[in-house]
């Protein structure tokens, strides 16, 4: 049965316009609290122009909701999908497109810091001579008529309410915060780099460093924190690098590369997750990043500050359960290969996929039983590789699996053309630049062409990843707000307070740990069967109940 829906605008200082099904809008002066008793009452879908605005107020009064529709969210799926990326997704600007009038711009996004205690006054957003809840019906209504036009409906459906969920979820795990021990954290620190340095100095650890390298190039000072420094140090020494990256780097044989490669790394972690990040992003034990919901095109998330999405390893010790409580760790195991089987319909790929492990059953069969190889050649079809022996490797992979190949390859030829792709869902990647198409157009001129192809080649290798990253992302999504659905069933006291990619934890009281990881086992079958139904490929999500995050690994 469908379930209610019911349309809820914020306002300022508290207040908020709202239209129930069949009524005419009415203003309520108390927005929190009139949703959180509907919400008691009959569990809405609720509909809000956008939830990284509304919901946080309403997390902080103590409202949390089950079901929405994130009009912003869907906007831009829409946009895309119909290939007008870029247009101003915010409700005045979704209210005034088809009526022919000017867009208002989608205001920056609030800083940390920024958040009002309850809803701040309009920012540019609400459609000037019409009320904003009969705009957002209006709104509402014009997407409904927009999924229904398209060629698979039910699918873009699905990707607009996982969207509207995960902008739920993210909210959520920016509020709840992941669990993270100050005191390991500054005790790692002070292992790996000293004693706090004071403003404007190195750590110890990176000074020491510093000299070290200075010294590999004869004692002349060198910059490490400078990249263009170091090329010219090696090249005073009769070493050509292209960049001082560290992947150029291990190749040199030089006394300086050591140190060098050290330095990187130790400076990493100072300068993305070293005392000052603490300062900034830990609050009450916890760690509150900005989640951004479809920040990146193929549907991944992306974070507003504090490198919530890169971790180091060494850090993950600093992430442990509260007293009494676990961290369920949940990690998709090889997502992107498998997501190409169910894409593709390969059979045959579908049954190297029945294990856990893929890489080693893909080498069982068709790489003498080298892993390595294996997923070299896996990596080379969905990213484009073919230098060194990625090639050989990948006509290995498609004599074998003819199907899943030739589909990337088709979604490359599309990228060269100059064409869009899609997810599973109907996720859809960028059309290239003006700038591009006049690039990759014929001329006469041999090198002028050259360039042009290399171009159309590149972009290929864009498309060929997005129709699987893309589809991944759609898995996933529908994962987390499947799994997200089924917690506050059955064990809403859990928290899910992280999510990257194929990731995912939850933050548990202990005794529920075994509930939390049967549940999210369940979330990846139907996930599985919502986004590919009757694949016969296998999509493990193995879960773990740890204490602290670095025992998960």
């Amino acid at each position: 049965m469908r379930s209610m829906r019911v349309v809820a605008v914020p306002g300022t200082e508290g207040a908020g316009r709202v239209a129930l099904p069949g009524e005419r809008p009415v203003d309520v002066p108390d927005l929190a609290g009139w949703m959180a008793d509907l919400e008691k009452r009959e569990s809405p879908r609720w509909v809000v122009p956008a939830l990284d605005e509304a919901y946080p107020a309403l997390l902080r009064a103590g409202v949390r909701l089950g079901r929405c529709h994130d009009l912003a969210l869907a906007e831009g799926i829409l946009l895309a999908f119909e290939e007008r990326p870029g247009r101003p997704r915010n409700l005045a600007a979704a209210w005034a497109r088809p009526r022919g009038l000017p867009e208002p711009e989608d205001p920056r996004p609030l800083t940390r810091g920024e958040q009002p205690a309850l809803f701040e006054a309009d920012r540019g957003t609400t459609p000037i001579g019409a009320d904003p809840a009969a705009a957002a019906v209006a709104v509402l209504e014009d997407q409904e008529r927009r999924l229904a036009a398209t060629a698979h409906p039910d699918r873009l459906r699905l990707l607009v309410a996982a969207e509207s969920a995960g902008g739920l979820a993210a909210a959520e795990m920016t509020h709840f915060g992941l669990p993270w021990r100050v005191d390991v954290h500054l005790g790692l620190l002070t292992d790996l780099l000293g004693p706090r340095p004071a403003p404007g100095a190195r750590p110890a650890k990176l000074a020491v460093l510093a000299e070290r390298i200075s010294a590999a190039f004869a004692g002349r000072p060198i910059n490490p924190d400078h990249p263009p420094s170091i090329v010219k140090a090696f090249a005073r020494e009769g070493v050509e690098v292209s960049s001082a990256r560290a992947w150029v780097l291990k190749e040199v044989d030089h006394p300086a590369v050591e140190p060098l490669l050290e330095y990187k790394e130790l400076a990493r972690i100072y300068v993305a997750h070293g005392w000052t990040w603490i300062d900034q992003w830990i609050d009450g034990g916890r760690f509150r990043p900005d989640y951004v919901v479809g920040g990146v095109v193929s549907g991944r998330w992306a974070t507003r500050g504090g490198a919530a999405l890169q971790l180091p390893r060494t850090l993950r010790t600093a992430v442990r359960a509260d007293p009494g409580w676990s961290l369920v760790v949940a990690d998709a195991s090889q997502l992107e290969p498998r997501v190409l089987g169910a894409l593709s319909g390969d059979q045959r790929f579908a049954e190297v996929s029945a294990t856990d492990d893929l890489y080693t059953s893909l080498a069982a069969d068709a790489f003498d039983g080298d892993r390595g190889r294996a997923k070299i050649a896996m990596l080379s079809a969905m990213y484009g590789g073919t230098s060194g022996e990625a090639g050989p490797l990948l006509a290995v992979l498609r004599k074998r699996f003819p199907v899943a190949v030739e589909y990337v390859e088709q979604a490359a030829r599309a990228g060269e053309d100059g064409r869009i792709v899609r997810s599973r869902l109907g996720r859809t990647s960028p059309p290239p630049s003006d700038a591009w198409r006049e690039r990759t157009a014929t001329t006469g001129d041999e090198t002028t062409d050259r360039a042009g192809r290399q171009a159309a080649r590149e972009w290929g290798r864009f498309t060929r990843n997005f129709v699987v990253q893309a589809s991944a992302a759609d898995w996933a999504l529908t994962m987390l707000a499947t799994l997200r659905r089924r917690l506050r069933a059955v064990a809403p006291e859990a928290q899910i307070v992280f999510f990257q990619h194929d990731e995912v934890l939850v933050h548990c009281p202990l005794e529920l740990s075994d509930v939390v990881t049967a549940e999210i086992s369940s979330a990846a079958l139907e996930a599985s069967d919502l986004v590919f139904p009757e694949t016969p490929v296998r999509f493990p999500l193995l879960a773990i109940a740890v204490d602290c995050y670095a025992d998960a690994k």
